[in-house]
């Protein structure tokens, strides 16, 4: 896969189509790789016109890992801002924001649909209000502000998703398969298809260091909804009824302070694309994409 070096790093990305077509950038969420937007909702999305273009975020799968800032302390980050501080964190959301806009640079890409998952939600905000000239399009899908004043995560499924994860091969495929299960909403999870994916991702990189950076990236700058309602761009919030992490009411704050912002709310799904929602994603993007001028 190809590989350009923005904003001081490398970033691995790839994309499928006619480059003269419509140009989608897909960001994933925490930790996740580029794997994550898989081969067929790429495919189907040329198939609707656009030239898809996917891509690993700093410190996983192949992009730049940030080894000399060390594993970050979630807990001396959060007495900081009990503290009333600003804790120090390797890299921000910002500087995400940054890479995504570098990649399309690299690429002559003066302007493209931007559509973020779940942390990748959070830097295509980002990407809306703080470069607003490069954006056609905003999706933002199962996602939040990070408001505090929002309902929290269920308790159960933070402990499960947070307790260490076995490092070797079979385990850990077998650890994330059993937690993605609990986030699938009420769609039938197939065990099969998980486990290929996971073990996918295992092999092509094994790196769980960058996932807690990219944790302590979502600490700055904390609440974004402040800045959200400066988002111009036809923008719609995909969310699904049974989101156990960010609850419905996240995706509901996004669509209300985004001005003309539609909310679709998907029901039974939960943090995760089972393949029964394909086409509702696939249909919602590809309307709110012909809104652009």
């Amino acid at each position: 896969m190809p590989r350009v070096k923005v904003n001081n790093i490398e970033i691995e990305y790839e994309t499928t189509g006619d480059s003269t077509s419509k140009p989608l950038l897909l960001i994933t969420g925490l930790g996740g790789q580029l794997l994550a937007w898989s081969d067929e909702m790429c495919e189907n999305l040329v198939k609707k016109g656009f030239f898809v273009i996917k891509f690993d975020n700093r410190d996983v799968g192949l992009s730049t890992k940030i080894e000399d800032a060390g594993v970050p302390n979630m807990m001396e980050i959060s007495a900081a801002y009990t503290r009333g501080e600003m804790p120090k964190v390797p890299y921000t959301l910002e500087d995400m924001a940054d890479d995504a806009i570098g990649l399309l640079d690299a690429l002559n890409i003066d302007k493209a649909h931007i559509c973020g998952a779940s942390m990748g939600g959070m830097i295509a905000q980002i990407i809306g209000y703080r470069h607003p000239s490069r954006v056609s399009s905003l999706i933002i899908i199962m996602s939040t502000t990070g408001n505090p004043e929002l309902p929290p995560s269920k308790p159960e499924v933070m402990m499960e998703f947070f307790a260490p994860i076995p490092s070797e091969r079979e385990a850990y495929i077998d650890e994330m398969v059993k937690r993605d299960s609990l986030i699938n909403g009420t769609f039938t999870y197939d065990k099969d298809q998980g486990r290929d994916y996971r073990t996918k991702e295992y092999d092509r990189c094994y790196y769980p260091d960058g996932i807690v950076r990219q944790l302590a990236a979502m600490a700055i700058p904390g609440n974004i909804k402040p800045f959200i309602s400066a988002i111009s761009a036809p923008t719609i919030v995909i969310h699904g009824s049974e989101d156990p992490f960010n609850l419905i009411e996240a995706g509901k704050e996004i669509a209300a302070t985004i001005p003309n912002a539609e909310l679709l709310i998907i029901e039974g799904m939960g943090h995760s694309f089972p393949r029964e929602i394909f086409h509702q994603i696939l249909e919602a993007i590809d309307l709110n994409t012909k809104k652009a001028i």
